[in-house]
C-alpha cells in the first residue's frame, strides 16, 4: 500500500551515510539520485525510503510520532541494523530485543533525529 516514505534532513552528505550502511544489509541501494534528494529501495519494485532538504527551504524537523519501521528478515538481522545505525551516527531509541508476543523489534534515531525501527513479526 506504501509506495515510498521521504524523511528531511539538514546535512543530505552526513544522511546519505547513514542510509547507505543500513540499506546495504537490506539489500538495496541508491536508486535514485539528484542534488537534494536521495532514494533507496529496489528498481520498479517494493516500498523504498527518500531523503530530501525540504523544497520550502525552511530547516527539517522531526515528526513527533512519526516512525518508520524497516522489515528485517530475522532477529539477527534485527541486531545488525540497529548496531549499523549507532555506528553511524543514529541513536538508540530502544535495544532489540521482544515487544509483545510475536513482534521483535529495535529502536534508533537517524543523525536528523528522523525515529525508525527494524522489525519482524511472527
Amino acid at each position: 500500500m506504501i509506495g515510498y516514505v521521504t524523511l528531511g534532513t539538514n546535512d543530505l552528505a552526513r544522511a546519505a551515510t547513514f542510509y547507505d550502511a543500513i540499506a546495504a544489509e537490506l539489500g538495496v541501494s541508491r536508486m535514485m539520485e539528484f542534488d537534494n534528494f536521495i532514494a533507496w529501495g529496489k528498481e520498479g519494485g517494493a516500498a523504498g525510503i527518500g531523503l530530501t532538504r525540504p523544497f520550502d527551504g525552511n530547516p527539517a524537523t522531526v515528526g513527533n510520532g512519526v516512525m518508520v519501521a524497516l522489515e528485517a528478515r530475522d532477529a539477527e538481522q534485527v541486531q545488525r541494523l540497529h548496531a549499523i545505525a549507532l555506528a553511524n551516527g543514529g541513536t538508540c531509541e530502544g535495544p532489540p530485543g521482544p515487544r509483545g508476543e510475536g513482534f521483535y523489534a529495535g529502536y534508533f534515531r537517524d543523525p536528523d533525529g528522523n525515529k525508525l525501527n527494524a522489525f519482524i513479526m511472527g
